[in-house]
């Protein structure tokens, strides 16, 4: 089984973010992986589709995502504003709380798809609503990943080590007793490709598209360095007894050749 993980588009409706149009390498990712990847089952976007949540920014959004020659599934991030979401995608799964969570389920596990929105500000969060949703989820048995924007644990990098998910603890409450059943967990957020185990829990986590954050590990907590290392998305390819993660430098333009 093969689908897409992208992540970090933010998307404004006009004008620049950091001198560059967000829309215009969503246009190349999404043009990339109708010429490279159309044989893959889905895409799955973990949060952060615009920039600044406003009505102009997800229908530009939109008309970009919706390109794709295969389904995608949307979740939400800091950047992302819920209400201005649904006026463009109504029919966006929602859970009974209305939070933008749902199950997709696959002849390889379920995969769950989490929201950790926080009402205020940009770290995350996962209420107990979200942490009671996520426990009747997990009563089925089988394999599970496990998709959110925010990841429950530090990278390293300070700034986003402070915004990151904090209710981690309360989270691990509940997946802790399924741990072996969850093969993997994707987020995105932190605008980097990084790779890792938390508490023996495999993840990744993939470029933005439009900018990063720097890889420095120095840093103070008050600043977020940036810098416009290449978009990328991950290319993720399951089986059985397997879980491949393949960053793909879409953008790169280096020679290619034979080896």
């Amino acid at each position: 089984m093969k689908f897409i993980h992208l992540t970090d588009t933010h998307v404004v409706g006009s004008g620049l973010i950091y001198g560059q149009d967000p829309a215009e390498r969503l246009t190349e990712a999404v043009t990339s992986i109708n010429a490279e990847h159309s044989d893959a089952e889905f895409v799955i976007v973990t949060g952060d589709m615009t920039h600044w949540g406003d009505a102009d920014a997800y229908a530009r959004f939109a008309d970009e995502i919706t390109k794709l020659q295969i389904p995608f599934h949307l979740m939400v991030g800091n950047h992302d504003d819920t209400p201005s979401l649904m006026q463009t995608f109504p029919d966006l799964p929602r859970d009974e709380n209305g939070f933008v969570q749902q199950v997709i389920e696959t002849p390889r596990g379920r995969l769950l798809l989490l929201d950790t929105k926080a009402s205020e500000g940009h770290a995350g969060a996962y209420c107990d609503k979200r942490c009671d949703w996520l426990a009747r989820q997990l009563e089925a048995s089988g394999a599970v990943f496990l998709f959110m924007h925010h990841p429950p644990f530090e990278v390293g990098i300070k700034a986003m080590d402070a915004i990151m998910m904090h209710d981690a603890e309360a989270f691990h409450d509940v997946i802790s007793p399924h741990t072996s059943r969850i093969r993997h967990l994707f987020f995105g957020h932190v605008h980097r490709a990084i790779w890792g185990n938390w508490r023996g829990i495999s993840y990744s986590c993939m470029r933005g598209l439009n900018h990063q954050v720097a890889l420095d590990l120095d840093a103070p907590a008050e600043r977020i360095n940036g810098n416009f290392e290449l978009p990328a998305y991950g290319v993720v390819l399951l089986s059985d007894d397997q879980v491949t993660v393949h960053l793909h430098d879409f953008a790169d333009r280096s020679q290619s050749f034979l080896l």
